[in-house]
């Protein structure tokens, strides 16, 4: 599809960019259907399920608390600091408004930062639960759905792994054009392949503790729309380091998955991680 794309002389610039990638997510979607048919199996065999629990409110919650997390090991960094002004937000914005509906924005913001992240916050609990899960649902019924029921029989931390080589791999197309890693698109590939791999077990256990991979579509949605949140308010570093895809979210990931090993220990009335 980006082979394609590029070949007919298209630009990855807005919003061009933007549509492949919201095409891009309803690959595995379309693949497991595809499939899936052949199996003949019933479609609740694939974890689709609207039957609420409390894991869907963690898969909701988690992500914004995820993003926080990182920009705060952010501003651990020695070359980081925090700024009111925004700058990478505004530098996305370069392309997207016009000049003087840029400058007053860049006002607004310099008047009450914290305000704006209150509402990047809202907006993006809110597209988690809307637009981002349907999208984000395109790939979960693949990642969480298909496959996840394929590699059942060879064990948690094995089948996550493996889910998140292959959802990571698939991403180098589009990380290769500069998405996520900008700076460095070519390490961005083995970046984002190593930040899926992390990701994988945290959706794994959501889906399968939710019984649903709604709940992974809302997890995976809610982290699309706040992920952003973890370079907001800061200045330095780049993207191998900072935000949620850096190093900083490595280390935030990394203590989510010690958590909910701890939690599966001693708290889970059904435990998955230690059978």
């Amino acid at each position: 599809m980006v082979i394609v794309y590029l070949a007919l002389g298209g630009k990855w610039i807005f919003p061009g960019s933007l549509i492949i990638t919201l095409l891009y997510m309803f690959v595995p979607m379309f693949v497991t259907v595809v499939i899936h048919r052949l199996y003949r199996e019933p479609w609740t065999k694939l974890g689709i399920s609207w039957q609420l629990n409390w894991w869907f409110l963690v898969a909701w919650l988690l992500p914004p608390i995820s993003a926080i997390a990182a920009l705060g090991i952010s501003l651990l960094f020695p070359d980081v600091e925090y700024t009111a002004e925004m700058p990478k937000l505004f530098e996305q914005l370069k392309s997207l408004v016009p000049p003087a509906q840029l400058k007053q924005i860049q006002n607004e913001v310099a008047a009450a930062p914290m305000t704006f992240v209150v509402v990047g916050i809202l907006q993006g609990l809110i597209a988690g639960l809307s637009v981002n899960a349907i999208a984000a649902f395109g790939e979960e019924l693949g990642w969480r759905g298909f496959l996840q029921k394929e590699l059942n029989g060879i064990g948690f931390w094995k089948a996550s792994v493996f889910i998140g080589l292959i959802w990571g791999i698939w991403h180098a197309p589009i990380i290769l054009q500069g998405h996520n890693y900008p700076q460095h698109p070519v390490i961005g590939v083995f970046m984002m392949t190593l930040f899926t791999v992390l990701l994988s077990p945290i959706y794994s256990y959501i889906r399968i503790k939710a019984k649903s991979v709604v709940a992974a579509a809302i997890l995976h949605g809610t982290m699309n729309g706040t992920a952003g949140l973890s370079t907001l308010v800061i200045q330095g570093g780049n993207d191998l380091t900072v935000g949620l895809t850096g190093l900083a979210g490595f280390i935030t990931l990394v203590i989510i998955i010690i958590g909910l090993v701890v939690y599966d220990y001693f708290k889970a009335q059904e435990p998955i991680l230690h059978r």
